[in-house]
C-alpha cells in the first residue's frame, strides 16, 4: 500500500540531522533567530492597548507550572511560553518573510515554541537549528505548493504543520508519535483568511502565536499516546479535499536549506512593501522634498502587492485606526517614509496614526497594478514610484529589490544593527553583545541558557510595563 503523506513528512522530520546542515544554511539560521529576537525586545516596548500587554497580565493571573522562561522575565508552562514568546516575535510583523506565487509566510513564527520546548527538554544550540530548519522547510514547501490565499485560508494554517514537525524533532518522537502530533494539530487549527481581510484586529498578529500553542499540546498528547488521524492530508474531508487541494511533496528528496530562500525585513511593514519604501526613502533623500511640497504620489506594483497592501481587497488603504492597518496599508507606510525618513516601530505608535499630516499624505497617494510587473513577482518585488510636486517638477524610481530580499540577503552585520535598534531600549549594551556572540556560536551552547539571556537584564521591564487593567 501507498505509505500516508503523514508517515513521509514524519520520516523527513526523523531523519533530518545537525550533519545535513551545510555552513551556509548554518549561518542562515542564526541570522534570522538573531533578527527574530530583535523582533521580540523590540515588542516589550508595548502601549497600554498592546495585545503584547494583554497577554502578559493573561499569563501573570492564570500562569501555570514555571517550567519555561517567557522572554523578559517570568516563567510559565511550555504552552504558554510558547504562545507569548511567540506573540512577541510576531507583534511588531518586522519578523522575516517567505513569498511565494501564491502565498506569503512568516517561517520565524516557528521559533517561539522550539524555544520553550527546546528549554523543556534541556536541548542544545544544535537541537534548535535543526528543528528550526525542519519547520522551516515544511512551512516554505507547503506555502509553494499548497498555497491557501485564494482559498480563504490563512498562512498560519500551514502552521500547524511547520510547527509541530519542528516540536517533534525537538521532543525525539517516533513515526508513530509524530504522525499523531501532525493529526491532532492539522485539524484543530485552519485559520479563516477573514483574519486579514475583514475588518483589522489585534488577532492579525497572535493567530500563529495560537497556532504555536496548539502544536505544542499537540506534540506533549501524541507524546503520551493520544492519537490523531494519520489521513490528515488524503484522507476524505482531509486537508487536501477540503483546504488545499492536490499537491505532491516527495519528502524523501527535500533538503533543509529552505532559510536561504527567505528574507528579512529592513522596514516595520509588511514584505511586499518594503522594495517601494526603500524608493521612496531613496527619492526623498536624493531629491530633498518635503510632504507639504507634493501634489501627487503615482505608484505602480505588482498585483499582490495592490491585493494585501494596496487596498483592493483588503483593509481600506487610506482609513486607518491601529496599527495592524497601517502596516498593512501603502498608503500609510508611504506617507510616513517620506515624512518621517523612516518606517520603524514608532510610526505606529497614536499620536503618528492619527496625524493630520499623514492622513493629507495619504490621500494624495495612488497605488495601480501592472501586468508587467506582476509577471516579476515573486522573484522580484518590482514597484515603480512617481512623485509629482506642486511647482510641476516630477521624481520617479524603479525598484526591482531591496536589502535584506533574497536577491540581496541581509548580512550577519545587517541584522546585528537591526537587533541593537529595535531592543536598544529595553537591554543594556553589555547583555545586548553577549546576546548576539551566544547566537553567533549557537550549535556550542545550551538552550536554557539561551533563555535565561534573555531574562537577565530585562526583569524590570515587564514590571515597568503599562498593565491592560490599569489602561482601562
Amino acid at each position: 500500500m501507498k505509505k500516508q503523506v503523514a508517515y513521509n513528512l514524519a520520516d523527513f522530520i526523523r531523519q533530518a540531522s545537525f550533519k545535513n546542515l551545510s555552513r551556509e544554511v548554518i549561518t542562515g539560521l542564526k541570522i534570522h533567530i538573531l533578527d527574530s529576537i530583535g523582533c521580540a525586545l523590540g515588542a516589550l516596548g508595548a502601549s497600554q492597548s498592546s495585545p503584547v500587554v494583554i497577554i502578559r497580565e493573561y499569563m501573570d493571573e492564570f500562569g501555570g507550572p514555571p517550567y519555561c522562561s517567557m522572554i523578559g522575565g517570568g516563567k510559565v508552562a511550555p504552552c504558554d511560553a510558547a504562545f507569548f514568546n511567540s506573540a512577541l516575535v510576531r507583534y511588531l510583523d518586522f519578523n522575516d518573510s517567505f513569498i511565494a506565487k501564491g502565498e506569503t509566510c512568516h517561517p520565524s513564527d516557528n521559533l517561539g515554541a522550539l524555544l520553550s520546548v527546546g528549554q523543556y527538554v534541556d536541548g542544545d544550540g544544535k537541537d534548535l537549528l535543526v528543528a528550526l530548519a525542519v519547520a522551516y522547510q515544511v512551512q516554505c514547501r507547503l506555502c509553494e505548493l499548497a498555497p491557501l490565499r485564494d482559498r480563504g485560508f490563512d498562512n498560519s494554517t500551514h502552521g500547524s504543520y511547520a510547527t509541530v514537525a519542528g516540536i517533534s524533532k525537538m521532543l525525539g518522537l517516533d513515526a508513530g508519535q509524530i504522525v499523531n502530533a501532525i493529526g491532532i494539530a492539522g485539524v484543530s487549527h485552519n485559520t479563516l483568511r477573514v483574519l486579514r481581510t475583514g475588518s483589522p484586529s489585534h488577532w492579525n498578529g497572535l493567530a500563529y502565536a495560537d497556532t504555536a500553542l496548539g502544536a505544542v499540546r499537540a506534540a506533549f498528547l501524541a507524546m503520551g499516546s493520544v492519537t490523531g488521524p494519520a489521513d490528515i492530508f488524503e484522507g476524505r474531508k482531509g486537508f487536501m479535499e477540503v483546504i488545499s487541494g492536490e499537491f505532491n511533496i516527495d519528502w524523501k528528496m527535500e533538503k533543509l536549506d529552505a532559510v536561504l530562500r527567505t528574507s528579512i525585513k529592513r522596514y516595520n511593514a509588511e514584505i511586499h512593501a518594503q522594495s517601494a519604501i526603500e524608493g521612496m526613502l531613496e527619492l526623498r533623500n536624493k531629491s530633498r522634498f518635503r510632504a507639504e511640497d507634493v501634489e501627487r504620489v503615482d505608484a505602480e506594483i505588482f498585483d499582490v502587492a495592490l491585493e494585501v497592501i494596496g487596498g483592493s481587497d483588503y483593509m481600506i488603504s487610506t482609513k486607518i485606526s491601529m496599527k495592524e492597518q497601517a502596516d498593512h496599508s501603502l498608503n500609510y507606510l508611504l506617507s510616513v517614509a517620506l515624512i518621517d525618513g523612516q518606517v520603524m516601530p514608532e510610526q505606529f505608535r497614536e499620536g503618528r496614526l492619527h496625524s493630520d499630516e499623514v492622513a493629507t499624505l495619504m490621500e494624495k497617494i495612488k497605488v495601480k497594478p501592472s501586468a508587467y510587473y506582476s509577471a516579476r513577482f515573486p522573484a522580484e518585488l518590482p514597484v515603480l514610484i512617481v512623485v509629482t510636486l506642486k511647482n510641476g517638477m516630477s521624481f520617479k524610481i524603479e525598484k526591482n529589490d531591496y536589502e535584506g530580499f533574497v536577491t540581496r540577503p541581509a548580512t550577519w552585520r545587517f541584522v546585528e544593527n537591526k537587533f541593537h535598534r529595535l531592543a536598544e531600549a529595553y537591554i543594556d549594551a553589555k547583555h545586548r553583545y553577549e546576546l548576539v556572540d551566544f547566537i553567533s556560536h549557537l550549535e556550542a551552547k545550551k538552550i536554557v541558557d539561551l533563555m535565561s539571556l534573555l531574562e537577565t537584564g530585562l526583569e524590570t521591564v515587564i514590571g515597568e510595563l503599562p498593565h491592560a487593567k490599569a489602561a482601562s
